[in-house]
């Protein structure tokens, strides 16, 4: 009797095994072995056939992402996110037993995302805020479009809500919105810029020593702390390995946005710790040339140190709570249909995959041909070296002349070109573009993140040697050592564009502001008018400012320079 019933409750089991095992009378005979196994290899061969001719159809979104990832330091985890989410799909197939109850509707996500992926520039929703502008439609939708597509029509409708968290993850293939850099990145590096002034003005180590700003604020001393100092990178890395821990653990909700919120948190604290080791590294390294030399290694050693430390201390935290559920599904028993069903349901969804994966291959290629290689990705891949990218800056300006030219590295990659030029009587003048092909940079905020005050900041017209009059982001900067005019456009080889403080939510079928494609893109480019801190009163020095800035401008023609940048 008991045995019975134990057998009874085991049979009321969901039964997850190979839904290609054959129920039918006879399908455990050993002669019919082999000839499942080869059917088993055919279907699983032609599935990593569809998915390579699948994966070329969504290069466009590959190479952009690829961009992004190796370009953006912010959004390089993205390159781990995308592998994390494959494999943890893969797993959650793998825990059903590998079943294919496919249905035929994922056909049309994985339509949707081939035609996403080659008309995704032309048909857009965008936002506009001020300077800042991004699309509420990611490019990465059709990742999640492909992955949820064909987990639909091989899998299952219950293998794909089961590896709801893994599909999720393809639209965190640009893990961090450009919105966040406006709302969250800026003002944090601004605030974690003046957390630092503060805590070298605390230990006598005021920041108006002009020693102390070339260490810690310009890129002569062999780093360049603004970019990274709000800690906003490690926060976010933190956040996902929190996001991802906290679904394998399958821990409840409350206590899965605790561990996020929680990494987070320790992100941002621990770059606080290592902001204020910087300084201290700063304070003891003045006057030792040593030590001056290998600032930039002392920060990576600093900051190594400490966010190993809380990933660690993390890890120990939540690995050690005890609130793992079972991965197993509470889902009832489905009818299971006879292997030979299966298979051939399979293979016509297979057919007819195989039916659009020649298009898809061909759009594919396609855009691979057609897509740009970026002029940074030029440089780093040593096809332009630093002195041709010197020589693109113009070697007169008006009665200025080019005394040098340098580059500006943001997370191993270059990021600018920069001039100065001088004439007599007046201190160096500074014309940059920014080679990232990326979307819009603005100077402001660079300056900004270094805890820089703009004032009057406001759109100005200067005429240029175009003899037109072009409007800039300007504003003023005094730090007490010197007093600056910065200005800021974007042009492309027939037009200038500056911010117009729009804002709100704009549709259309094209982005008119194209920062990407070579040619005709749009270019950042920034200049910076510069003298002594006096004390004449302020109206005079930035009257004194704009003049020389509209003597510099009518000599930069910003077309044949957005035109040598392209």
């Amino acid at each position: 009797m008991n045995m019975k019933l134990e057998t009874s409750a085991v049979s009321a089991e969901p039964n997850y095994t190979s839904r290609l095992t054959d129920n039918t009378p006879g399908a455990g005979l050993e002669h019919d072995r082999p000839k499942q196994t080869f059917h088993n290899v055919i279907i699983w061969c032609a599935l990593a056939l569809l998915v390579t001719a699948g994966s070329v159809g969504l290069s466009s979104v590959f190479l952009r992402l690829w961009t992004t990832w190796t370009t953006d330091p912010l959004r390089s985890i993205g390159m781990l996110i995308v592998p994390a989410g494959v494999l943890l799909t893969l797993r959650v197939w793998r825990q059903s037993g590998w079943e294919l109850q496919g249905t035929w509707w994922g056909l049309a996500p994985l339509a949707l995302a081939i035609f996403l992926c080659r008309y995704w520039k032309n048909i857009t929703a965008f936002w506009i805020v001020g300077d800042h502008q991004g699309q509420f439609v990611p490019s990465s939708l059709s990742l999640y479009l492909y992955a949820s597509g064909f987990i639909l029509l091989f899998a299952g409708i219950r293998v794909w809500k089961q590896a709801w968290f893994p599909l999720i993850l393809f639209l965190l293939a640009q893990p961090v919105p450009y919105i966040a850099n406006v709302l969250v990145d800026l003002p944090l590096q601004h605030l974690s810029a003046q957390i630092a002034r503060s805590f070298a003005t605390l230990i006598g180590f005021s920041p108006a020593n002009t020693e102390l700003l070339r260490l810690m604020f310009t890129p002569d001393f062999g780093m360049f702390i603004a970019p990274g100092c709000d800690g906003m990178r490690g926060a976010v890395t933190l956040g996902y390995m929190a996001l991802i821990v906290g679904y394998l653990k399958r821990v409840s909700f409350p206590r899965w946005l605790l561990y996020v919120t929680g990494a987070v948190f320790l992100g941002y604290l621990f770059n606080l710790i290592r902001l204020c080791a910087l300084v201290l590294y700063y304070r003891v390294a003045v006057g030792h040339p040593a030590l001056e030399h290998v600032a930039k290694q002392a920060d990576y050693v600093i900051g190594g140190c400490l966010f190993l430390f809380a990933t660690i201390f993390f890890l120990w935290i939540v690995l050690n709570k005890d609130g793992e559920q079972s991965l197993k599904s509470n889902t009832p028993a489905v009818h299971s249909p006879t292997a030979a069903n299966v298979r051939h349901a399979a293979y016509w969804k297979v057919a007819a995959c195989a039916l659009l994966a020649p298009l898809a291959v061909i759009a594919g290629i396609q855009e691979i041909h057609q897509y740009p290689l970026s002029l940074s990705e030029a440089v780093r891949n040593r096809d332009i070296l630093p002195a041709q990218l010197d020589s693109l800056m113009p070697k007169q300006v008006g009665e200025y002349r080019l005394n040098r030219a340098w580059q500006q590295q943001y997370g191993g990659v270059t990021v600018l070109e920069i001039a100065a030029y001088n004439r007599p009587g007046w201190d160096e003048t500074t014309l940059g573009v920014w080679i990232l092909p990326s979307g819009l940079h603005n100077v402001h905020d660079s300056l900004m993140s270094r805890g820089e005050e703009p004032a009057q900041r406001a759109n100005r017209s200067f005429i240029t040697a175009q003899g037109r009059s072009v409007s800039f982001d300007s504003a003023y900067y005094s730090d007490g050592i010197s007093d600056s005019l910065v200005g800021n456009i974007s042009c492309s080889p027939t037009s200038c564009f500056a911010a117009d403080n729009k804002q709100g939510i704009h549709v259309g079928l094209v982005d008119s502001m194209d920062y990407t494609t070579r040619g005709n893109r749009y270019v950042p480019i920034f200049f910076r008018v510069e003298r002594p801190h006096t004390e004449e009163p302020i109206d005079t020095i930035r009257k004194q400012l704009s003049e020389e800035s509209q003597r510099f401008l009518a000599g930069v023609d910003f077309s044949q320079l957005s035109r040598s940048f392209q």
